[in-house]
C-alpha cells in the first residue's frame, strides 16, 4: 500500500483523470447537508464520487467498480471527516485491486483552509 495522501498532494491533482476520490461519509456529509459542527464549511472535494463505507463493505470486487466507474488498479483516494473511515475503505478498496490510499486529514482539515475549493450538492 502506498503512503498516504496529504492535502498538499490533492490540491495538485484536483480534476487529474487518473485519479478517484471517494468520500465515504454519509450522503449528507457528502452534499454538505449535514456534517460535523467543528467543521466552518459543509461539502466535498470537488469531483469526489460518493461510497458510503457501510454500502462500500457490502459490495463485490466488480460492484466497486461499478460504483467508482473505474477499473481494478485504478488509483484512488478515500477520505472521510477524520481519516477513520477512509483508513477502512482503503483496506477494502485494495483487497478489491484499486491501488488505494488514504487522506487522513479528511474533510476536517480540507474544510478549514478557505482557499480551497469544495462543492455541495
Amino acid at each position: 500500500m502506498n503512503e498516504d495522501a496529504t492535502r498538499e498532494e490533492l490540491e495538485l491533482r484536483l480534476g487529474e483523470a487518473e485519479l478517484t476520490l471517494v468520500d465515504v461519509r454519509s450522503r449528507a456529509e457528502f452534499t454538505g447537508e449535514r456534517g460535523a459542527p467543528c467543521d466552518p464549511r459543509q461539502g466535498r472535494l470537488p469531483g469526489a464520487v460518493h461510497l458510503d463505507l457501510a454500502e462500500l463493505m457490502g459490495l463485490t470486487a466488480p460492484e466497486i467498480g461499478i460504483r467508482l466507474s473505474v477499473a481494478a488498479g485504478a488509483e484512488v483516494v478515500a477520505y472521510c471527516h477524520s481519516g477513520q473511515r477512509s483508513a477502512m475503505a482503503v483496506q477494502i478498496l485494495a483487497a478489491a485491486g484499486y491501488r488505494a490510499r488514504n487522506y487522513p486529514g479528511s474533510w476536517h482539515e480540507w474544510s478549514r483552509d478557505e482557499a480551497l475549493p469544495i462543492e455541495t450538492g
